[in-house]
């Protein structure tokens, strides 16, 4: 009796489970312009974030891929 207890509750809640009624998505109005603000600053900050790590992939590249330097000695 107490092996069927588990089986039972799974059966009766797996048939009493519904699909759900999610929103559409039809959206009447559109994005303020803070949004298009708050977006247009994110957009700023990722590109921003993008010229530093593009020099320090040319930089990683150009020591891998080039020719080594020897050491000059001042006299």
């Amino acid at each position: 009796m107490r092996a069927r207890a588990p089986i039972t509750a799974i059966l009766a809640t797996a048939a009493s489970a519904t699909t759900a009624f999610a929103a559409n998505g039809a959206q009447v109005d559109e994005p303020g312009i803070l949004v298009w603000a708050f977006m247009g600053f994110a957009a700023v900050i990722v590109a921003g974030q993008m010229v530093p790590a593009a020099l320090l992939v040319f930089g990683a590249l150009k020591a891998l891929l080039g020719k080594p330097e020897e050491a000059k000695m001042k006299a």
